[in-house]
């Protein structure tokens, strides 16, 4: 049990991802594109875990926001407007399955030579804190709302109009008949 709880991040993170990588590749071969649009939530959120066990909170929740319901609903409108029965049978990789398996094997063979490059033997440790200049430290999310509403208040509010123009955009386009 205690090799259990001293390994459970290094668990953790193989089990994710795995899991990750998995459901991205459900997403391209799978033929339905609703199983599809599943198995890239599936990876979105497999990957905010990942974030979540390198103590990356605000990514993480950035992650599930943006990806997993931003980008995830513009997907299914997109799938909902797509009239899936009219479509022509498509064969996957039409023609071109020699040169698939071969990236795929070259693939294969330069993340396999990467990991056994790479030393695992380092275990999962917290960052270090950021330090306010009174001395005050703080956590990963307050040090990102610190310097995103000091330093980088100009570019965030430009960022902010971009898009809800693109948001009033897509109202108005959306609403057209």
């Amino acid at each position: 049990m205690e090799a259990l709880v001293a390994n459970g991040p290094s668990i953790l993170f193989f089990v994710f991802a795995s899991l990750a990588v998995v459901s991205a590749l459900c997403v391209v071969l799978m033929r339905n594109p609703m199983y599809g649009a599943i198995s890239l939530l599936t990876s979105f959120l497999c990957v905010a875990v990942l974030f979540l066990l390198r103590h990356a909170e605000f990514v993480a929740i950035v992650q599930i926001f943006v990806y997993g319901g931003g980008i995830m609903v513009l997907f299914l409108f997109v799938i909902m407007l797509i009239n899936l029965h009219r479509l022509p049978e498509v064969r996957k990789f039409a023609g071109q399955s020699p040169v698939v398996i071969v990236l795929a094997l070259l693939l294969m063979g330069f993340f396999g030579w990467f990991f056994l490059q790479v030393e695992f033997d380092q275990p999962f440790t917290r960052p270090e804190t950021f330090t306010m200049a009174d001395g005050e430290d703080l956590g990963n999310s307050q040090a990102v709302a610190w310097a995103l509403f000091t330093r980088h208040l100009l570019p965030f509010e430009i960022a902010s109009i971009f898009l809800l123009i693109a948001m009033i955009g897509a109202v108005v386009l959306g609403r057209r008949q």
